[in-house]
């Protein structure tokens, strides 16, 4: 990449040397880590709820985590403007927009997944992540009811579903679960997703449960005579003898919504242990056979540090005694390898990478330079090892965080910190982003696409979703096939301008695109890796990814000025893909464009 003195003194010598670089590749000599086909993996993480309702017959007809009726509720209508109260809600909390959305629902379903698996296919997604599934009142199911059934309104019959689970009278045992029309329509998503080349992981929350999960209401119900008394640490147990309620336990983070399971020397003990463990079996081999592929694929782990070590060892053992591929990523906002050791986790959510990408692309004031940016990134992969960097879940954002371009559009900030209008000390824009958030948007996927890892989509980001962090960031996909409300209300109720909603379909083009490059070109997914051009003072970085089958090169000006950059061959190399135009190309030199990327192969 750096210009050679040989090339002005020694021309001849100059042509040799490109010879030899374009002939005498490098070879990799990695090995594929397990599971193998994560390592090519593009995947695409979709929040149940809200992502597509394609049965409207099983929408609720109340928010479940709500005993009364609400006079005038009713689902949500998908394509309406996301800020605007309906009349049932300006009755409730008319300016408390953020209260007042979590009585939400949209209807999202597992049908709905179904239809648009055609949709994620020619996109180019190899696999998909679900947010929790198990039935649970919230409309993010984080507080389950159970772990071995399904959301009956995920289904095509809540009320028979909720019917047939009653007169089972089931308990912890296995024996006396039966199947659901919801459960039995999530293992046919399972096996039409497989059909078409896309692998399932689904979310494990075994931290906590909902007030709803069976073994709790039994201990609220029944104190310290409950069968269940020991699965919870209580604080405190109710005195009939007083007007008062003293019953009280541990909850997630104080959040009473959230009861806590009970945990031993790092591990939860024998009662929830063992629900876990029969619960996880029930997806991973459904009809207990010994052969897994009529199951999931993986997991994806919820609050890992909030459970002992102790316990996910012990958990993943009796995973991988019935699958020893499977797949499993943690949810950790930092760099942990201790945790991606053999008998620990696969891979992890790579919000690292979130945390680098962001800055460098989409900083102003708090603008990260290349060499900052190079750093971060080889701190990383030295870190976790290059094997097991090649499974990393490279993802920007997710349900917990702001959207993409809403970020870029409010830059400068800590990563999923101050993300809302009612949170940031100055004035949060919830605005559609405009063509400038657009083209850096562009920029990060093709390094997510480019870079080591496997790159993973939030729902919508594809067709140009925006939003504040939670509940901005969970808005309803944006689909071809739905007519959609302008947005001209905001949260707060400040004014705002009125920005027109639909799927971009030219960045949806953009994203096909740059998966279909990943994709067809094994460099990008199995491939070493290596830096080669850092430059700060012109903001340019460049990077070679190479196996034995070819040599790949990208290079980003990631500065608002026209740059030149010295690469030897240039002319003769073949041009992959870019963000932007290309200029005219010498012997060695690329001209590139502001805020560009430039893919070679050689």
């Amino acid at each position: 990449m750096k210009s050679s003195a040989l090339h002005a003194i020694f021309p001849l010598l100059a042509i040799i040397l490109l010879v030899l670089s374009s002939t005498c590749r490098p070879t990799s000599s990695l090995s594929s880590p397990e599971p193998d086909w994560a390592v090519d993996a593009v995947w695409y993480q979709i929040f149940p709820e809200r992502f597509r309702n394609g049965d409207a017959l099983n929408d609720p007809s109340r928010p479940l985590d709500h005993q009364e009726i609400i006079p005038g509720w009713r689902p949500h209508p998908w394509g309406s403007d996301f800020y605007e109260r309906q009349s049932w809600e300006q009755d409730i909390r008319p300016n408390d927009f953020y209260w007042m959305h979590m009585n939400r629902r949209y209807g999202g379903d597992l049908q709905g997944i179904i239809e648009k698996l055609d949709y994620l296919a020619d996109l180019g997604v190899t696999a998909i992540y679900l947010n929790p599934i198990f039935d649970a009142a919230s409309h993010h199911k984080y507080d389950g009811n159970t772990y071995h059934h399904i959301d009956f309104h995920f289904g095509p019959d809540p009320t028979g579903d909720r019917e047939l689970v009653v007169e089972a009278k089931e308990t912890e045992d296995p024996s006396t679960w039966v199947w659901t029309s919801a459960d039995r329509l999530f293992l046919d998503l399972i096996q039409q997703a497989h059909a078409h080349g896309i692998k399932v992981i689904i979310d494990g929350v075994f931290n906590h449960v909902g007030r709803g999960h069976f073994a709790f209401k039994d201990v609220m119900e029944n104190q310290r005579d409950s069968y269940y008394v020991n699965w919870f640490d209580i604080v405190s147990w109710d005195d009939p003898d007083t007007p008062e309620n003293e019953f009280d336990y541990k909850a997630w983070w104080g959040f009473k919504t959230l009861p806590e399971l009970r945990e031993e020397n790092g591990t939860l003990v024998d009662g929830p242990k063992q629900y876990v463990f029969s619960a996880v079996a029930r997806w991973m081999d459904p009809d207990g056979d010994g052969d897994p592929s009529d199951g999931i694929d993986g997991w994806r782990l919820d609050v890992v540090h909030d459970m002992g070590t102790k316990w996910w060892r012990e958990w993943h053992a009796h995973i991988r005694s019935i699958n020893p591929s499977i797949f499993t990523t943690a949810e950790i906002w930092d760099v942990q390898p201790k945790l991606l050791e053999a008998d620990m986790f696969t891979s992890t959510m790579n919000y690292p990478f979130a945390m680098a990408v962001l800055p460098f692309i989409g900083g102003k004031q708090a603008k990260l330079l290349p060499s900052d940016f190079d750093q971060k990134l080889t701190e990383a992969r030295e870190a976790y090892g290059f094997n097991t960097s090649m499974l990393l879940q490279n993802l920007v954002v997710s349900h917990d965080t702001d959207r993409l371009t809403t970020i870029l559009l409010n830059p400068d900030r800590n990563y999923d910190r101050e993300a809302r209008p009612d949170q940031h000390s100055g004035r949060y824009d919830v605005s559609r982003p405009g063509n400038r958030e657009r083209r850096l948007q562009q920029l990060i996927v093709a390094l997510q696409m480019t870079y080591v890892g496997a790159p993973m989509i939030y729902y919508g980001d594809e067709v140009g979703m925006w939003g504040e962090d939670d509940p901005g960031c969970r808005k309803p996909m944006l689909w071809a096939d739905i007519v959609y409300d302008p947005e001209v209300h905001h949260p707060l109720g400040w004014d705002r301008p009125k920005d027109d909603v639909a799927p971009d379909l030219d960045l949806f083009a953009f994203y096909k695109k740059a998966i279909a490059v990943r994709r067809e070109h094994s460099a990008l997914r199995r491939g070493e890796y290596e830096t080669i051009h850092v430059d700060d003072d012109h903001e340019l970085f460049g990077f070679r990814r190479w196996n034995e089958e070819e040599v790949l090169i990208a290079i980003l000006n990631n500065s608002d000025n026209q740059q030149q950059c010295q690469l030897e061959g240039a002319a003769e190399m073949e041009l992959l893909f870019a963000v932007g135009d290309l200029a005219p190309i010498s012997a060695s030199t690329i001209s590139l464009e502001p805020r560009s990327l430039v893919l070679f192969k050689r």
